[in-house]
């Protein structure tokens, strides 16, 4: 395949064209033009990539590349060696951000909710292609400090839990990565909890002044799924292509 129009049929499949995001998303470093492996992972680190070159691999495709806003333009130390390492090694990077998080079945919020049991699993606005925040419910209600081992299981990550009131948990909205900061709109649809990677010292305050328990479960940890579940689908619709999730941990 391609890396162009492996480039157009992801970029198309997560219709990136509806978002504005923070770094570009599809083909950010162009390698060989023919992609027959493929490596999937969270964040283009060092370390993945060197994983990529070992499995000599023709593409890397992450949930979060390069490019930032306030990122110095300038490719030299990590920046630099990380791209000279695709570059030689001949290898291309796709990543995709904001258009992988909000993907209504591959995206990493719909694959959080599965991956914690949630159902009905929707966005709080489905009418807003961009709507990053999801709600469902637990199929039986939950004490909060069950529910945060239930996350602990589910993720293998303890969570941060902002406080552990008495009564029981069912309807609960989340937004993976570091979404702190849309709590206060989860708690206005009407939500009984709140999971998200990070957390700023307010977001517990808030949290525990509307009674909505809050859960951060890692940056990292909540956005594994979507690449993997991307990697998995490339891998069912075209049977020439070779795909393979690494997963570098990360405790943040």
């Amino acid at each position: 395949m391609k890396n162009t129009d492996l480039e157009s049929y992801i970029s198309n499949l997560l219709k990136i064209s509806a978002f504005k995001d923070y770094a570009p998303n599809g083909l950010q470093v162009e390698g060989k033009t023919e992609i027959k492996t493929i490596v999937t992972g969270v964040t283009a680190s060092q370390a993945l990539i060197d994983e990529t070159i070992r499995l000599q691999a023709d593409a890397l495709l992450v949930h979060h590349g390069y490019f930032w806003p306030g990122e110095p333009p300038s490719l030299k130390g990590i920046k630099g060696q990380r791209i000279r390492s695709l570059i030689k090694n001949d290898i291309n990077l796709l990543a995709y951000h904001l258009p992988l998080d909000a993907h209504i079945h591959l995206g990493n919020n719909n694959q959080l909710g599965k991956q914690l049991g949630v159902t009905g699993i929707a966005p709080i606005d489905p009418n807003n292609p961009e709507c990053l925040i999801f709600h469902g419910y637990l199929p039986e209600p939950m004490l909060a400090s069950e529910f945060a081992m239930h996350i602990a299981k589910a993720l293998s990550r303890v969570p941060m839990i902002s406080h552990e009131p008495m009564q029981k948990i069912q309807h609960v909205a989340w937004c993976t990565g570091g979404a702190q900061s849309y709590l206060q709109q989860a708690i206005d649809y009407g939500i009984d909890a709140y999971i998200t990677g990070e957390v700023s010292e307010h977001t517990v305050h808030t949290a525990r002044e509307n009674n909505v328990v809050f859960y951060a479960a890692g940056h990292h940890a909540t956005e594994r799924y979507g690449i993997k579940a991307l990697g998995e689908w490339l891998q069912q619709q075209f049977n020439d292509l070779d795909v393979q999730f690494i997963d570098i941990d990360n405790p943040a």
